[in-house]
């Protein structure tokens, strides 16, 4: 079995737990020959010799047989991966941003030349969740893949349901523990959610939908007045992404905080930790528990898929040769609490039916049925400061009893 020589891009947080855990892996059978890093200056825990600035070194370089990517870059990943497989290197990446937005043009390329894209650790750090949908679970049988899939806002809502901790207090102590950024944008408006989902997606249906095309609301807003709310009704908040097969010919997907009651697996799913629900029409459901945000855990998925290809693994998107796969549909009624104080929510949406409405001093909220596709259309005026929006689930109600 010949020895996988690898060209490390990255060496942030998670290239640092990469090179450990490859280090001490006895049966990975793997080495990393080279590290291609932004600046030489920056002070290094390992031998400066092993460092480049240079991408052309790494993939020019006849001994190296794998790239594994781990910049923050999307741009820059894109090329780098894009490069790599057409020199026909197999590439191992994590990077989620990169891969929602050009998976099409990079399965493609795999595909002609026959070479290898992994990228299990882009899809909620430790969980092996793109290698089970991918082998596991037929697209005619799936009905849903649902969770959580960022560490950072769950260790944010965990601590202010969990510990009463107020919001601004909880994002402190994310950033402070490394499971948010200075700029937790990323995280807490919901597109690391969104990108993981898109990816998901691919392999639960065999489909892709581009991350424009689908509607995400983050906590970022989220007010004491809705925790309050929240708690008086005995749920907690949690942001949840969600692809959901509403027929056999079509499916529907979103990113939103939702209302999550104690009978459902992800209410239980705190502090940085992931959960992944997968629904089937003949096996109810499945669930999926793991660290999703830190150095180790991430690094133990791209160390997961580095001995996938000591073994020559790679994915082969069987559902996408599929005839008869669903179509994504935005046209579907969601059930949606929204609150609100100065901005005129009736002006801006149109709700099908409206079932319950609050109005006071310190702030509004209206619960109520309302399109996808009118908050697909709407989400530029869904910005404001003094709103939040909430899903409250109504799919498969019928059969959690």
């Amino acid at each position: 079995m010949a020895k996988i020589k690898i060209g490390l891009f990255g060496f942030g947080v998670v290239g640092q737990g990469i090179y450990e855990v490859v280090r001490k892996s006895k049966n990975a059978n793997a080495e990393i020959v080279k590290i291609c890093v932004r600046s030489l200056d920056k002070p290094r825990t390992i031998d400066r010799s092993y460092f480049t600035d240079s991408a052309d070194e790494i993939l020019d370089n006849p001994e190296i047989n794998l790239i594994v990517e781990v910049i923050d870059d999307a741009r820059a990943a894109y090329d780098i991966v894009k490069r790599a497989l057409l020199k026909g290197i197999p590439v191992v990446s994590g990077n989620k941003t990169m891969l929602a937005h050009h998976l099409p043009e990079l399965i493609d390329i795999q595909k002609r030349l026959h070479v290898a894209l992994l990228y299990d650790a882009s899809s909620c750090g430790s969980i092996p969740v793109i290698r089970n949908l991918e082998e596991y679970y037929d697209n005619d049988l799936l009905l849903e893949v649902k969770g959580i899939l960022n560490g950072s806002s769950n260790y944010i809502l965990s601590r202010v349901f969990d510990h009463s901790d107020t919001y601004a207090h909880a994002l402190a102590q994310a950033q402070a523990l490394g499971f948010a950024e200075s700029d937790p944008s990323f995280d807490i408006e919901g597109y690391d959610s969104l990108f993981k989902l898109v990816i998901i997606t691919v392999h639960a249906l065999g489909t892709y939908v581009a991350p424009e095309r689908i509607f995400t609301y983050g906590i970022s807003t989220i007010h004491e007045s809705d925790i309050r709310y929240a708690r008086e009704k005995g749920v907690k908040i949690k942001l949840v992404a969600q692809v959901v097969k509403v027929s056999e010919e079509h499916f529907t997907m979103f990113v939103m905080p939702e209302f999550v009651t104690p009978d459902k697996y992800i209410y239980s799913v705190d502090d940085e930790y992931n959960g992944v629900v997968i629904r089937g029409e003949c096996y109810d459901r499945q669930f999926m528990f793991g660290k999703g945000a830190g150095s180790l855990p991430t690094a133990s998925s791209i160390l997961s898929d580095i001995m996938a290809r000591l073994h020559d693994y790679r994915y082969e998107y069987k559902k996408q040769n599929y005839v008869q796969r669903p179509d994504y549909t935005t046209d579907i009624t969601l059930k949606v609490y929204v609150r609100y104080t100065t901005t005129d929510i009736h002006r801006i949406l149109h709700f099908r039916k409206i079932r319950e409405q609050y109005t006071s001093e310190e702030s509004n909220y209206v619960i109520g049925d309302i399109a996808l596709s009118e908050l697909l259309a709407k989400r530029e005026q869904l910005t404001g400061e003094d709103l939040f929006l909430a899903n409250i689930p109504i799919f498969f109600l019928n059969r959690d009893h």
